[in-house]
């Protein structure tokens, strides 16, 4: 069996799910995957609360067993907090790295997040870029906004504004699905 590593913050984790181990969007990918019969495993490795920084610290623990498709969603915690875009970026760089060093073979996806466009100033468009940037420069398979469709829209997220319901995950999972099944389907698919 062929294990794909999520490795996220409270997007990833499901955060305010009452049952996140099956509305999480994993979870939801997991299904789509069973469904297709494909010898695929998800593992959620989403911490609440997770920054870049605090991602990397942990990353060693997630690189023990086999990962054959990494799947990186941090950063929004580095958003909400104002960290300095140019750490984030080296954060997730070096997650990467040593992603890759470990496991060479590993297929990449980045989950890009996005500031609104009215939020204005130079953190802002710094933030923009960090993520095209690191798909580019890596050659990962991106998604530009992790969240398109469903931020913003209050009958999808929680009171807060930020967490999405399993109604919103559900938008997210349909969205990430066929990004993922062409990664799946160029994957050697020996055991």
């Amino acid at each position: 069996m062929k294990r794909i590593v999520f490795f996220g913050d409270s997007l990833t984790a499901g955060y305010g799910l009452s049952r996140a181990h099956e509305q999480s969007f994993p979870a939801l990918l997991q299904q789509k995957i069973n469904q297709e019969q494909l010898p695929y495993q998800t593992i959620n490795a989403g911490i609440s609360g997770d920054t870049s920084a605090s991602g990397l610290a942990r990353l060693l623990q997630n690189l023990h067993q086999p990962i054959d498709i990494f799947v990186l969603e941090l950063g929004a915690n580095d958003m909400i907090r104002g960290l300095n875009p140019q750490t984030t970026q080296a954060n997730l760089q070096q997650i990467v790295n040593q992603v890759s060093a470990k496991h060479p073979e590993a297929k990449l996806l980045l989950l890009g997040m996005q500031l609104p466009d009215w939020v204005p100033g130079q953190l802002a468009q710094e933030f923009r870029s960090v993520y095209q940037t690191l798909a580019q420069e890596n050659q990962m398979t991106f998604i530009p906004f992790f969240l398109d469709g469903v931020a913003g829209i209050k009958h999808l997220n929680m009171h807060d504004g930020i967490h999405p319901l399993a109604e919103g995950y559900e938008v997210i999972a349909k969205k990430v699905w066929p990004v993922l099944k062409i990664i799946l389907s160029s994957s050697p698919q020996n055991n």
